[in-house]
């Protein structure tokens, strides 16, 4: 009887020509069985390689810099001059042109992103000829992109491309190239898009700032884009969210203690103060609870022997209606002891209140 050739315990066998022991490194690995390779052997090679891809893509965006030239002054005065901005770009590139078209939009140029291929099918009826037409492609020679150009002259939309050569055929057939100049991929196989698409939303930031810039776009434009954000919030006028009418709680100055107590307890939202006005219907003063409190301590009399107006703040914090949100949170922030501002008109009339806890609801 013939012995059983042993079969090779596949656990220590030395990997041959092909198996994953020979691939390089980066090229793949197995996951069917624990590594050997040490723990912090392997984090710090990885860290390294992490470390290699962000350095050669700051290169990449470095490098912009010695590519700028006339033509992105060219670029800036045809976009102030347009109706909107229209991005497009095929895979990577179109990605990445969809968030310039944001930032495009969101500081105060018009803009909407397009896709090359939705474009040949009918989007193309999205652009007019006071348009220009930003085409993003590394290599100049997308044909999706390409493709799309005869239809937009005939439109009569400017064409600016971005994109790594002048010599490229998108640019020549562009109205204003904005060079990228050689980008060498990040990618170990160089292939996926990576340095060259952070060139691209590098020089596309440029853009947007520097016509950020000229049009003179500041805070309080940015914030009517960004009614939802914080900087939004803080920047909207103390009039969008004061107490006023019904809810602001005045009295004349003269009001006897149970007068004030019935308007500060039957104001809606209860503010826990009344605003006092003088005959002429400037602003007097502020009693709040914590005055009240205080009055109680020191007065045993009955009620209508007290004079509100002696126990009042009688130069109260106040603020503008057109001031912004940001600004009545500083002035609360600085007196830590008041929790209402009265909003004032240019004549010192109270015209709504401010509560601490108005702020508070904007969660800023």
């Amino acid at each position: 009887m013939q012995p059983k050739t042993p079969v090779p315990d596949s656990s220590s066998a030395t990997p041959g020509p092909g198996s994953t022991g020979d691939r390089p490194l980066g090229a793949g690995r197995s996951s069917g069985g624990p590594s050997l390779e040490p723990v912090a052997e392997r984090a710090a090679r990885r860290q390294e390689r992490a470390a290699q891809v962000i350095r050669q893509e700051a290169k990449a965006v470095a490098g912009l810099e010695h590519h700028l030239s006339g033509e992105f002054d060219r670029a800036v005065e045809a976009i102030l001059g347009c109706r909107s901005v229209v991005v497009t770009g095929m895979g990577k590139a179109g990605l990445v042109g969809n968030k310039i078209s944001a930032t495009l939009a969101s500081t105060g140029t018009p803009s909407f992103g397009l896709h090359p291929g939705e474009a040949l099918h009918g989007d193309l009826g999205r652009i007019r000829p006071e348009d220009l037409v930003l085409c993003l492609s590394n290599s100049g020679e997308t044909a999706e992109v390409r493709a799309l150009v005869p239809g937009v002259k005939r439109i009569g939309a400017s064409i600016v491309a971005m994109t790594e050569s002048a010599d490229s055929s998108l640019a020549r057939l562009s109205d204003i190239v904005l060079e990228l100049g050689p980008v060498p991929e990040a990618c170990p196989l160089g292939l996926a898009p990576t340095a060259s698409t952070s060139a691209m939303l590098a020089l596309g930031d440029a853009l947007a700032m520097v016509v950020l810039e000229e049009r003179g776009f500041g805070r309080e434009d940015y914030a009517r884009f960004h009614p939802a954000g914080s900087l939004g919030r803080k920047l909207m006028r103390v009039a969008e969210i004061m107490r006023q009418g019904d809810e602001l709680p005045l009295v004349p100055e003269d009001a006897d203690l149970d007068t004030v107590l019935d308007v500060m307890g039957n104001t809606p939202g209860r503010p826990g103060a009344a605003v006092l006005v003088s005959p002429g219907g400037t602003l007097a003063g502020i009693f709040t609870d914590g005055d009240l409190r205080r009055l109680l301590r020191q007065h045993a009399g009955p009620s209508e022997d007290v004079r509100v107006l002696d126990h009042a703040a009688r130069s109260p914090r106040s603020i503008g209606a057109d001031q912004l949100v940001e600004e009545a949170i500083r002035a609360l922030k600085t007196a830590p002891a008041v929790d209402q501002l009265i909003v004032v008109d240019d004549k010192r009339r109270p015209i709504g209140l401010l509560d601490v806890q108005d702020v508070l609801d904007l969660k800023l």
